[in-house]
């Protein structure tokens, strides 16, 4: 039996007229605002968003603050798993991938892969096995080898034949910072990522991270008033073009302004010492309509879907190949 697994990716533009597929996680942020009565307004006020801050960010040569759009395309990977013959697939992960159009030149300009990351078994990991390892117990913690399998089938597909046929560069993926820890502002700043902060600890989604061999910064951009946790291989200020930065940066802080304005629209910026609190109250709505408590219930759904049609169908397969791998 072989229990090697390839990946058959698939691209779908993020436009207005974006609706999400059978297999998308329906908590992914960009089908959560593909739904429902405003749909189509939601995604407009949405890339709207994404394009003026692009602009905002990339002044330079940029007098009206119209010279560039964002487009958007939905990376969704299939992993086929091989049993004798028998191919069988199960959709992986969900990324984001920035383009950029220059209305000066008219040139299309290639931005970065990740931003946005959607994994079904993040969800079962998440919201199946830690609450189950922490039911009876009076002290949080993390079951042995927690993350493990994600972790390496993250990096096995981004040194698979796949990806390094659609992708030159190493993904960047943009998350929230975590309200469990505190963040110092440092000395450290950079053009288009702003300025850096650091935290005291690495957080669960952190540690979670490292195993899919990304490490991680945190950025305040300009005039933005939260840091961002970007999460990288190789090197986030050398490796990447300034508008490729702000590709990202513009497209996640939107979607973070979104989803978390107590923390991205807040009415006054991070200090020298910062926690991020989804308590607070001074913060300012977007006009677009979003269910924070309907996407919390339907993780622990896709974590069960997870769970029955990969988890355990293909068990003695993923233990088999983890071994493996990690030899």
């Amino acid at each position: 039996m072989r229990d090697d697994f390839t990946f058959h990716l698939k691209s779908t533009r993020l436009d207005e007229n974006y609706h999400p597929s059978d297999t998308t996680r329906i908590t992914t942020n960009f089908a959560n605002l593909a739904r429902g009565e405003n749909r189509r307004e939601n995604l407009h006020n949405a890339l709207k968003m994404i394009d003026n801050r692009f602009n905002a960010l990339a002044h330079w040569d940029n007098p009206e603050g119209d010279r560039y759009c964002v487009e958007l395309e939905i990376i969704s990977v299939e992993m086929n798993i091989d049993q004798d013959g028998h191919v069988d697939s199960f959709p992986l992960i969900e990324i984001l991938k920035t383009n950029i159009v220059d209305r000066k030149t008219n040139e299309r300009i290639e931005g970065i892969v990740g931003n946005n990351f959607s994994s079904y078994v993040r969800d079962y990991d998440f919201s199946i096995v830690l609450p189950e390892h922490n039911k009876n117990r009076s002290k949080f913690s993390f079951p042995d080898n927690f993350g493990d399998l994600h972790g390496k089938l993250f990096k096995y597909f981004l040194n698979s034949a796949a990806y390094k046929a659609h992708f030159s560069k190493a993904p960047v993926i943009c998350l929230s910072a975590s309200s469990s820890q505190t963040y110092r502002r440092t000395e450290n700043q950079h053009p288009v990522l702003g300025v850096e902060y650091r935290q005291g600890e690495l957080s669960s989604t952190d540690l979670y991270f490292q195993k899919m061999g990304l490490q991680v910064r945190y950025f305040m951009p300009p005039n933005s008033v939260a840091p961002l946790a970007f999460y990288f291989c190789g090197d986030l200020l050398g490796d990447y073009t300034n508008l490729e930065l702000v590709s990202t940066i513009s497209t996640m802080e939107t979607f973070q302004k979104i989803y978390r304005p107590e923390i991205y629209n807040a009415n006054s910026a991070a200090g020298v010492r910062y926690q991020p609190s989804l308590k607070h109250q001074d913060y300012s709505l977007t006009r677009i309509v979003y269910d924070r408590e309907e996407r919390s219930r339907l993780a622990v759904q896709q974590g069960k879907f997870a769970e029955e049609r990969f988890i355990k169908p293909y068990k003695a397969i993923l233990e088999r190949w983890s071994a493996n791998y990690a030899a």
